[in-house]
This record gives C-alpha cells, structure tokens and sequence, in this order.
C-alpha cells in the first residue's frame, strides 16, 4: 500500500506506524554492528514516503510541516537512526517544493526520479577542516569551470544516508574567484565515491561516512545558485 493512495493524515500516520514497527528490533542490531538499515529505507520507499512531501503537481501531496513533524516523530520512536537519515530528504524536497531555489527543468527531473523510484536527497556542506558550514569556513572543496562543465574536486564528512543517496547537494569554492556556489551531483558520475568513516558513539546507523569527489565532471546545468553568507530565510523543514 501506498501512502500517496491514502486520503487522511490518520491514514498516512497508521501506514506509517505499521510499516515502521519492525524498526525498533533492528535498532539494536544496527547499533551492535554499527551497520546501515537497507531494510528500513526499503520498507519506507515500498510506501512511497520519499515522495509525500513532494508538489500535487508533481505526484506527491504537499504534506504540512505538521503532519511531517508526527510522521518523523513516529519514525524516531521506532529507530532514531532511520528517523534522522530520511528527516534530511524528506526536509530538503519539501523546501524546494516551496521555493523557487532550482529550474523548473531540474526540479522536474529531480520529483520524477523521487515519485517513480524513491531517489533521495541530502546536502554535503562539512569538512574536515572547516567543520560545519554554520561556522562560515570557505569550502575546501572545488569547482572548477572548463568549456562545457564543472569540475569538483573534495572531500565531505557527515554525508548522511549516504550509503543510499541518489543526489548530494555539494557546496564548493569557485576557482578562480571568492564566490562558493551548490551543485547538485548525482551518485553515478564518474570519480565520486563513499569512504566509510562513520564510527560514532550514538547514532551509528545513519551512514553519515564521508563523500569523495575526485575529478567529477558534471554539467553545466549542475550548478544551482551562489550561497550568500548571512544571507538565510527561516526554514521550518530544518528538523534537526
């Protein structure tokens, strides 16, 4: 059963808890063997959850932030892991369901990936050496412009869900200029790989590991927009 075919919060939030019961016996194995929950996400695309906070006129339904906050706090319930790793993507494409941050063409392509086969999204902004970027380090990381593309050089840490991302939402410095910008980069481009970092004392099932981009050669479509010190609205999908 589909989440998207159900007509009522009630409904959703009942789907939700059933499909989420299993979560909580497979937390403490999880934790045990500091392994990721393949088997949660599954379950949680098998009921199109990726795709509720997505657009009507894009196949989802438009949740409220309300109703997210329940499903969320259901899922963290069972598993706080789980809750936390799929909370990024659910948040993100909610807000950029409501904003006009992307082309309308990316975006498109972007919900249809979401709605027909559960694609999931997150950003990677830390580092090692800057740490958070709420800290205003300048990316280490680096993007490049050649002829027709850009070239992302970098290396991310606290890359959540990352063992099952489809889109990292990668912010680097411009060479050549003081300017940082996000690009969005796909898991299959060449050159961008996933080192296992993530061993922490809590929390340990949420992939946070670490994004490697070497030489990735991505589109000029890729870029998204400059990022603006500062320059930040509030968002409530901000969860964490």
């Amino acid at each position: 059963m589909s989440l998207l075919h159900l007509s009522t919060p009630h409904e959703r939030l009942a789907l939700l808890r059933k499909t989420a019961r299993p979560f909580r016996d497979r937390a403490t194995e999880h934790d045990e063997e500091n392994s990721f929950p393949f088997n949660n996400i599954a379950d949680l695309r098998a009921i199109d959850y990726p795709a509720i906070v997505l657009p009507k006129t894009h196949g989802g339904l438009d949740i409220s932030l309300v109703e997210l906050l329940k499903m969320q706090q259901t899922l963290a319930e069972m598993d706080g892991s789980t809750a936390l790793a799929i909370g990024w993507h659910m948040g993100i494409t909610q807000n950029l369901g409501q904003t006009d941050e992307w082309s309308p063409e990316l975006f498109e392509e972007f919900a249809s990936d979401v709605l027909t086969n559960g694609a999931l999204i997150n950003n990677a902004a830390s580092e090692p050496a800057t740490g958070s970027p709420t800290r205003g380090g300048k990316p280490e990381t680096t993007a490049t412009k050649t002829e027709n593309s850009w070239i992302i050089n970098g290396r991310k840490t606290f890359t959540t869900l990352s063992p099952v991302l489809n889109y990292f939402v990668v912010s680097a410095s411009i060479t050549g200029s003081d300017r940082v910008a996000n690009f969005l980069v796909k898991r299959e481009y060449s050159g961008l790989s996933i080192d296992e970092t993530w061993n922490s004392v809590a929390m340990r099932a949420t992939g946070s590991h670490d994004l490697v981009l070497d030489h990735v050669s991505l589109p000029e479509n890729a870029y998204l927009y400059d990022l603006e010190p500062g320059n930040k609205s509030p968002r409530g999908w901000l969860l964490h």
